[in-house]
């Protein structure tokens, strides 16, 4: 361990990471440690009850909030998307499921598609991001679009997806997509540091998005994204907090052990020895499962997390810069099969 505790110092020095990284195997930590500036004008340091924004890195939130529905008997994984949520979708098939759009194999039009576009920023340029309050506010940007493909017929990441979960489980619930999940989730996973923040009023605590220029100039994200997260995206964590999130759900205490290992489950292929489940990512190798994991990336937010069954060990790394974490989480990686 003394070892690794090494590299991992040598490689934040060398990326200049902003952020913190945790390694924790049980209650045992095995190593935690907070760099960087949380506000760089008031040179706040990044400490390690910091709030960060995980960006796509809450998913599996959205994920569990679906899977307690199915498991209260509300909606099942195969009930249709018009038989949940009466919203009109002109050029939708009638046949896409909960569980394709959970896959990202929905075929649904995207309103932020990674495969052609590489700057979520540019999003903003004609529809202000303070405007994307709500989950409905996401619509008018694909309600009406065209289908990509037929649903099932292949993986194709999709942000749009998520974000009709979060309209279902709103539907379904009664409940703010927010609140529902800081009332049935970050409660009862005592992650009383986390929660779905507006960018224009962050608690105390809260390290602020940073987008680097090459000319060694900068800014905040505060332009970049949704004033508010949501089903898709956004929320803020502790490295603790995503810790205890780990803990309860592969202790049963969210769902069920069925509907545990269902969310886990490799659903779909995406490369040779890369799946994805409910919300999740789950790699394997030599045939085995060498993790769960989860990342999140937006301006100024970079984010890995996972849980390593052959030694169980949970791995949390937010940053509040737009690079970084894949850089350390490979650092750890590499030191554990070597």
């Amino acid at each position: 361990m003394k070892n690794l505790k090494m590299l991992i110092e040598q490689t934040c020095k060398s990326i200049d990471f902003s952020g913190v990284v945790s390694i924790q195997k049980g209650q045992e930590v095995l190593f935690q440690s907070a760099y960087g500036l949380s506000n760089r004008s008031d040179k706040i340091n990044n400490k390690m009850d910091t709030r960060f924004g995980i960006a796509s890195g809450c998913k599996i939130f959205t994920a569990v909030a679906i899977s307690q529905l199915v498991e209260k008997g509300v909606l099942s994984f195969e009930t249709r998307l018009k038989d949940c949520l009466p919203i009109t979708f002109s050029n939708f098939d009638e046949n896409i499921t909960v569980h394709q759009l959970l896959t990202h194999t929905s075929g649904i039009p995207d309103y932020f598609d990674e495969a052609v576009m590489d700057d979520f920023a540019d999003l903003w340029k004609e529809r202000p991001m303070y405007t994307i309050e709500r989950l409905h506010d996401f619509l008018p940007m694909f309600q009406h679009n065209e289908m990509m493909f037929t649903p099932g017929e292949k993986f194709h990441y999709n942000n749009a997806g998520y974000i009709l979960l979060g309209l279902i489980v709103e539907q379904q619930s009664g409940l703010p997509f927010t609140e529902y999940v800081e009332k049935n989730i970050f409660v009862r996973c005592s992650m009383e540091g986390s929660g779905y923040f507006e960018l224009h009023s962050l608690p105390a605590q809260t390290a602020l998005g940073y987008i680097d220029n090459e000319d060694g100039t900068w800014k905040t994200n505060i332009y970049s994204i949704p004033v508010k997260g949501g089903s898709d995206g956004g929320a803020f964590i502790t490295a603790a907090d995503m810790v205890k999130f780990w803990q309860s759900l592969l202790r049963f205490q969210l769902l069920s052990e069925q509907l545990t290992n269902m969310l886990l489950a490799p659903h779909v292929v995406v490369e040779e020895d890369d799946c994805y489940g409910y919300g999740v990512w789950v790699s394997k190798k030599k045939n085995e499962i060498f993790k769960y994991h989860v990342m999140g990336y937006d301006p100024g937010v970079s984010f890995h997390s996972a849980f390593y069954p052959s030694n169980e060990l949970t791995v949390v790394i937010p940053s509040n810069k737009s690079e970084g974490a894949y850089d350390v989480m490979k650092t750890i990686e590499n030191a554990l099969t070597s």
